[in-house]
């Protein structure tokens, strides 16, 4: 029986995994949470990991850690929010076991350490972000034939709005997405495009491919989850609807398909799929991501570090939607 650690269990993506794994029947090995101490205890009830472990708990990081590398699991999936993920990430990447990777801002923050790290020891990484997912898919052991790389992205809650709209966004607006169910930070990194901005530097590591070969298209539907161009023109996408319980099986079942929880998809529901440029001047979060992304690791790791930051003060009522992205530029002050 194929067996998991799922590092993040509480969380959005962890959540998910669990629902996954128990479908497919996989063993769980160990669970880990940061505060979630009441669905921690829940899902240990449920499932019977072998080892679980609250992060906020006195030397709690330290056993995160510690699990990330030693639980036996086949395979571990990393969705701790953050870079609260750095560490046990690493600490996965040492196991030489697959890693379903969910936890983009190690890859933001540390890329060439991350990818270092998992060649030394031939550990194998399977994104779970669906836009990763779909351009994993689509690439198919063709990496040496790629001309470019087509990020998706649905444009979020704020799509077409005016600068003077933006600016009287409230956190409770700006927590509501119209095509998918995720954690606050994400949910606000998605309505100020920096989501997208940490995906673009996370492609450029996962597929060491240059900023200048990866392309931001706004797709409202949020139905094709990205697209790989190839050198000889042909354009290939991997579409589903939009759920992440697909990208998440795929990671934990590679190179197999098996039968999901995903709801097919009926094209002639859709009607139409629809496409536009991002506005970079109303949503400046994806500018400063790809201008970080060309001038280095150093850069997006400040990037990264201003932006929660940032996000979180926007939670706290303590700055306005739009300065956002004003607190993060004055921090990388190029």
């Amino acid at each position: 029986m194929t067996s998991i650690t799922i590092l993040g269990s509480t969380g959005s993506i962890g959540r998910q995994t669990l629902e996954v794994a128990k479908h497919l029947g996989y063993k769980i090995k160990a669970l880990t949470a940061y505060n979630n101490a009441e669905l921690l205890e829940q899902q240990v009830q449920q499932f019977k990991p072998e080892r679980f472990v609250l992060g906020s708990d006195p030397n709690g990081q330290n056993e995160i850690t510690d699990i990330a590398k030693n639980s036996g699991a086949d395979i571990i999936v990393t969705a701790i929010s953050g870079i609260a993920g750095l560490e046990p990430t690493l600490a996965a990447m040492q196991t030489g076991k697959r890693v379903a990777l969910a936890n983009k801002e190690p890859l933001v923050c540390a890329g060439d350490i991350v990818i270092k790290t998992a060649k030394k020891f031939d550990t194998e990484i399977i994104p779970v972000d669906s836009e990763h997912s779909a351009i994993f898919q689509c690439i198919n052991n063709s990496r040496s034939q790629v001309k470019k790389i087509i990020l998706t992205a649905s444009g979020g809650p704020f799509r077409g709005y005016s600068k003077e709209q933006l600016s009287k966004v409230t956190p409770e607006d700006a927590l509501y997405h119209p095509n998918w169910n995720m954690g606050k930070k994400i949910t606000i990194d998605s309505a100020t495009l920096m989501n997208k901005g940490l995906e673009f530097i996370e492609a450029m590591y996962l597929f060491d491919i240059s900023p200048e070969q990866i392309e931001v298209v706004i797709h409202p539907e949020s139905i094709i989850h990205s697209m790989v161009e190839f050198v000889d023109g042909s354009t290939i996408a991997q579409l589903s609807n939009p759920d992440m319980r697909m990208p998440i099986q795929y990671a934990l079942t590679y190179p197999n398909r098996l039968p999901g929880l995903t709801k097919p998809l009926d094209l002639t529901a859709l009607g139409k799929l629809t496409f536009e440029k991002p506005n970079l001047d109303l949503f400046p979060c994806l500018r400063l991501a790809i201008e970080a992304a060309k001038k280095g690791t150093k850069f997006c790791a400040i990037l990264n570090q201003a932006n929660e930051e940032a996000v979180a003060l926007f939670l706290e009522g303590k700055i306005s939607f739009t300065e956002i992205s004003e607190y993060i530029e004055g921090k990388l002050d190029y």
